[in-house]
């Protein structure tokens, strides 16, 4: 049985993940749970006002001792470490999401593109590798399951423009900005600058499609009752992503989140329909 913090906490960070996780066969979805209960809680203590840097540093110092034996009553911090050694994640990984967990305490913005998916593979490709040894899929897989861990967190950087700029973080690269004659994402800036801020916004979405397109080859190596819930999920962000390219200011008017309906009624979809590529229809094409 899954322990009910670790119910509590994944369901309040993530509708998207929580819900479409819940198609996971029960031999996994225990683990599943655990993987992003941990993610969640490390993520939570940087994302508060003010930073909760001690609560980081007690929990990395919690996870390091369970991992090496230390009774430990956190049921979140002990799940995971038993997690790591059962599924024999590359312990680089877990020191990778801390590495960026931290960086977001200290760095506010980012130069280039390549600066940012230096982060991004802490953030969210490694959790896309530990996920691909929770589903056993072979060494081949890996680099799509970075890349879509990639594609997804990009969705959150567009979907959460607003969101992360209260925390004094920028996300879209400063080149990207700067490319499109913005010198900041305010409120003020944007609406003065609607057409570049959208034109900005669509570009970003296409560039999403096209990591997302290359996750997607990755598909074949995901056995099917593993792949609803995980081509739930990206079924999700793409609705996310198309929302933005449809209306780029909707990311100012608050949270863009599917519906619980909406993810299960997909992920019921996925099931007894058929799987199919994680496509809509094409974007139109910008002038």
């Amino acid at each position: 049985m899954i322990p009910s913090r670790l119910v509590t906490v994944f369901r309040k960070g993530s509708r998207t993940y929580f819900y479409s996780s819940l198609f996971f066969p029960r031999e996994v979805r225990a683990d599943v749970f655990a993987l992003y209960a941990f993610v969640r809680v490390a993520d939570d203590f940087v994302d508060r006002v003010p930073q909760d840097v001690a609560g980081l540093d007690a929990l990395v110092a919690r996870y390091r001792a369970a991992l090496e034996g230390a009774a430990v009553e956190d049921p979140i911090v002990g799940g995971f470490a038993r997690l790591v050694h059962r599924s024999r994640f590359d312990p680089a990984w877990v020191e990778s999401f801390l590495g960026a967990m931290r960086q977001d305490i200290v760095t506010t913005d980012y130069e280039t593109l390549d600066e940012l998916r230096a982060y991004m593979y802490g953030s969210a490709e490694v959790v896309g590798l530990m996920m691909a040894r929770v589903l056993g899929l072979p060494e081949a897989a890996e680099s799509y399951a970075r890349q879509l861990g990639a594609a997804m967190q990009y969705v959150n950087f567009l979907r959460d423009i607003e969101v992360d700029r209260a925390l004094g973080r920028t996300y879209i690269p400063r080149e990207i900005l700067s490319r499109h004659g913005l010198p900041d994402l305010r409120p003020d800036t944007v609406r003065r600058n609607v057409e570049r801020f959208a034109g900005l916004m669509r570009a970003e979405v296409e560039r999403y499609e096209a990591w997302q397109a290359r996750a997607a080859e990755g598909y074949r190596f995901i056995p099917t009752r593993y792949r609803i819930p995980v081509q739930t999920a990206a079924d999700m962000y793409a609705w996310t992503a198309r929302c933005i390219h449809r209306d780029p200011l909707v990311v100012l008017e608050g949270p863009l989140r599917p519906s619980r309906s909406r993810i299960v009624l997909r992920s019921l979809g996925n099931s007894v329909g058929g799987l199919r590529p994680t496509r809509l229809s094409p974007l139109p094409r910008r002038r």
